[in-house]
């Protein structure tokens, strides 16, 4: 049980709008702790709503959700939000880094944020980060200077700076060439294999989910495999 990094048990999601349609109908499944598990499925089969319940940031579900033994159905936004930025690290298809910002202030604002370390503790953290993405050299250059690739590493940074249990991604290498694309693959597998973080990624890349660990895929709501 120590070992369960996440579980969800019966999970049904419906939209309302324009009419009610049933979006994940009954999913259970756990994750444990330092795996990195793919997401897959066609475009519609539920896989990106599936992520977004999965990272607290979506409540109008049924069924329940624990992530490191805590019970996190139910709670409120406050509370989520206050879980979320200490637990969970988010690297998403689009970079959303602030371009007329440096790497290194990029990189400290979740922490800044959570605010339980001065902001030389952060800064010190900050640069870690991105040395682990081998970024350290292009700390104090405005993100809009940086290449894709270097951009998306960013993000990832970003994403390590509260140390979170389980980083979660949206199609991380959606936007990115074979090669940008196959260096975050590999950050993101060494990230699970040696500092024991959780990878959860909804990917339409085949490449992608043949090198995680295990893959789901989903069709109309349900788990094929």
């Amino acid at each position: 049980m120590e070992n369960t990094a996440l579980k969800v048990k019966n999970l049904i999601k419906y939209f309302y709008d324009p009419t009610t349609f049933q979006v994940i109908k009954g999913v259970t499944f756990d994750v444990k702790k330092g795996e990195f598990l793919s997401i897959v499925g066609k475009s519609g089969s539920g896989k990106s709503t599936l992520l977004y319940v999965l990272s607290t940031m979506d409540t109008d579900y049924e069924g329940t959700l624990e992530i490191n033994n805590i019970p996190l159905t139910g709670k409120s936004q406050n509370q989520l939000a206050a879980f979320r930025n200490e637990n969970i690290g988010f690297v998403f298809q689009f970079h959303y880094l602030l371009q007329e910002f440096t790497s290194l202030e990029n990189v400290m604002l979740p922490a800044l944020k959570l605010g339980k370390l001065s902001k030389d503790e952060i800064e010190h953290n900050a640069y870690e980060s991105l040395k682990i993405l081998d970024l350290e050299d292009q700390a104090l250059k405005k993100t809009n200077k940086l290449s894709g690739g270097q951009q998306q590493r960013v993000a990832i940074a970003r994403a390590l700076i509260n140390n979170p249990s389980i980083i979660m991604g949206d199609e991380p290498t959606g936007n990115l060439d074979s090669k940008n694309s196959q260096a975050v693959q590999e950050i993101l597998k060494e990230l699970a294999k040696s500092f024991n973080q959780t990878i959860i990624c909804v990917t339409h890349d085949n490449n992608f989910a043949n090198n995680s660990d295990r893959i789901i895929e989903m069709s109309d709501g349900l788990i094929l495999a």
